[in-house]
């Protein structure tokens, strides 16, 4: 995404990053995390506000710092970073919220041609099915793998 991003640097693993939004309601630590599901290769895309004091997520929060942009696009480096430590991984997105998956909905259109480059990306949505991500049309889900995945993510074993 060619948008300013903020510094965001994983932890030993990989599997956590963490940054600090700044803007008019302060200094807001957030996390980006990759957790591994019950589906081999297969990672859940978490992010949210990063609470210290209980070190939880909260993944409803709104933090409204004006950087969305900024937020959005610091994740989405977390992605190139994660994909390239883990490079059979796939990865499951959606939002907290029905808002949220469609605002990741905007960001992947907006950016679509960009991130097309390295990566497929398919929605699954409410008729139950899995297809290509196709620009304007709502999904619940969003998988993303790099390009060279795509073969192997429907094989049956």
């Amino acid at each position: 995404m060619n948008y300013p991003k903020y510094l965001s640097l994983p932890e030993d693993s990989f599997l956590i990053y963490r940054f600090t939004s700044a803007g008019p309601n302060g200094l807001v630590q957030k996390t980006v995390t990759y957790s591994l599901t019950d589906v081999e290769n297969v990672y859940n895309l978490g992010f949210g506000d990063y609470d210290p004091i209980t070190k939880t997520i909260d993944d409803l929060s709104v933090t409204n710092n004006g950087d969305s942009h900024k937020v959005l696009a610091t994740v989405a480096s977390t992605v190139s970073v994660f994909m390239d430590r883990y490079p059979k991984a796939k990865i499951v997105v959606s939002g907290s919220t029905p808002a949220r998956t469609r605002l990741y909905r905007i960001a992947i259109t907006n950016n679509f041609s960009e991130i097309s480059e390295d990566f497929v990306i398919f929605g699954y949505d409410s008729d139950g099915d899995w297809e290509r991500f196709v620009t304007g049309k709502a999904y619940e889900i969003f998988l993303i793998t790099k390009k060279e995945n795509e073969h192997a993510l429907w094989k049956q074993d």
